[in-house]
C-alpha cells in the first residue's frame, strides 16, 4: 500500500467527521456570514488553529463570492486547494550529502522508533547511514536504538549512560567523516519543551555539528505525536525557538481522529512535514505529500 492508501486509512476517523459535518452544514441551505462561522468551528473542531481556521475560511469566502456557494462539491474542492496551498506553504528541504539530522522533541513521541524507520528509509535510498545514541540519560535508550539500527542494518556510535551527549555526536561525525558516511541520524533525549538547561543542552550539540563538521547539511527535525492535537503546534513553536527546525516528522498518526493542527504547523509556523510515520513496522514511514493529505483529511 503506498502512502496515498497509507495516510487515507490513517484518517478514516477524520474524512468521516469532516465528511459528516460538512453534509449537515451544507443541509442547512445557509449562505452569507453563518454558513462561514459554521465552516470555521467544523476546521477548529478538527484541531486546526483559530489563526488557520479563519485564513482559509476567508480565503473560501473571497473565491466563493459569486459562484456556486450552495455547491458542496465546488465548496469542498475550493476548500482542499486552499488547505494543499496551506500545507505548501512551507518547502520541505532537498536532501543534500554527507547530511547529519537530529531528531528532538518531547517524551514518549517515538523518536528512537522513528529514527529506525528513517534510517531503513535512507539505506532503501542506497545510502550508507550511522545512527548516533545521544540520549544518554534515559535507562537503555542506547539499547533500543541498538535494536532499531540492527534492523535497519546500520551502525550505531553510543557511549556509557549519562555521558556527555555532544560527546556522543562529536564521534559519530568523526567517525562519519573518516568512513565517508552519506547521513548520520542523532537520537536524543526526550525533554520537557518549557525546560531551559534542557533546551541549552540541544544547542551545544547543535554547535558541535556546526563546527565539526560544517560541509554537511544539518537538519533539525522535530518529532510530533499526531494524537497530541493542538499542543502539537505549542510544541514545536518552542523547539523551532531553541534550535530552528526545518522539518517535523508526524509519528502515530494511524492513531488520531484529526489532524487539522499540520495545516497550522506549515501555515502559521512555515514549518514542512517531511515524514509521516502510519504504522508500527520498520518500513511504515513516507515521504509526507500534501495533496495526498488533503484527501485523506477531507
Amino acid at each position: 500500500m503506498g502512502l496515498f492508501g497509507k495516510i487515507k486509512e490513517a484518517l478514516k476517523k477524520t474524512r468521516a467527521n469532516m465528511a459528516q459535518k460538512l453534509r449537515v452544514l451544507f443541509s442547512k441551505n445557509k449562505l452569507g456570514n453563518e454558513f462561514y462561522d459554521e465552516l470555521e468551528e467544523i476546521l477548529i473542531s478538527e484541531d486546526v488553529s483559530v489563526t488557520t481556521a479563519e485564513d482559509v475560511v476567508e480565503q473560501v469566502r473571497e473565491e466563493a463570492i459569486g459562484n456556486r456557494v450552495k455547491d458542496e462539491k465546488f465548496v469542498t474542492d475550493l476548500l482542499k486547494d486552499i488547505l494543499e496551498d496551506k500545507l505548501n506553504e512551507a518547502e520541505p528541504p532537498e536532501f543534500r550529502y554527507p547530511l547529519v539530522i537530529m531528531f528532538v522533541g518531547v517524551n514518549g513521541v517515538g523518536k528512537t522508533t522513528t529514527i529506525g524507520k528513517v534510517a531503513n528509509w535512507f539505506t532503501s535510498h542506497k545510502k550508507s547511514v550511522t545512527v548516533a545514541a545521544a540520549d544518554t540519560f534515559r535507562a537503555a535508550a542506547s539499547d533500543q536504538l541498538n535494536i532499531w539500527a540492527d534492523r535497519a542494518k546500520v551502525r550505531i556510535v553510543k557511549h556509557e549512560e549519562g555521558s556527555d551527549p555532544a560527546a556522543v555526536i562529536y564521534d559519530a561525525v568523526s567517525s562519519a567523516k573518516a568512513r565517508g558516511t552519506d547521513v548520520v541520524l542523532v537520537d536524543t533525549a526526550g525533554r520537557l519543551h518549557v525546560k531551559e538547561n534542557l533546551m541549552n543542552e540541544l544547542k551545544k550539540m547543535d554547535r558541535v555539528v556546526t563546527r565539526e563538521f560544517a560541509e554537511a547539511q544539518f537538519l533539525k527535525f522535530l518529532v510530533l505525536d499526531a494524537t497530541t492535537g493542538q499542543n502539537a503546534v505549542n510544541q514545536a513553536r518552542v523547539f523551532d525557538e531553541a534550535v530552528e527546525l526545518d522539518g517535523i516528522v508526524l509519528t502515530k498518526l494511524d492513531g488520531t481522529a484529526k489532524g487539522g493542527f499540520v495545516f497550522s504547523l506549515c501555515g502559521d509556523l512555515n514549518i514542512p512535514v517531511v515524514f509521516a510515520g502510519v504504522g508500527e513496522k520498520i518500513d511504515d514511514l513516507e515521504l509526507f505529500d500534501a495533496e495526498q493529505f488533503v484527501e485523506g483529511f477531507i
